[in-house]
């Protein structure tokens, strides 16, 4: 499937993009603590450093999509009938 050649230049798909990559950051974090957690055994720095990546790519990710949002770069949609 080939993608269209201005897909990476619209600033929709930037944003979902960025949206993907910090949403895979905070995957990886949770499991790097949850390691760490496993591995230490409880309360150590590499535990606590992985939590405030974790919170802090979080409240990135909430804020672009508040950006996005007003911007009207994504609109939010209910449930459909089902």
């Amino acid at each position: 499937m080939l993608l269209p050649f201005n897909f990476c230049c619209r600033p929709e798909s930037m944003i979902k993009a960025l949206v993907l990559l910090l949403l895979a950051g905070i995957i990886l974090s949770l499991f790097s603590g949850l390691f760490f957690l496993n591995q230490d055994q409880g309360g150590s720095r590499r535990m606590v450093r992985a939590l405030t990546v974790r919170i802090t790519l979080s409240v990135i990710l909430f804020l672009v999509l508040l950006y996005a949002w007003f911007n009207g770069l994504i609109e939010p949609h209910g449930v459909g009938p089902g």
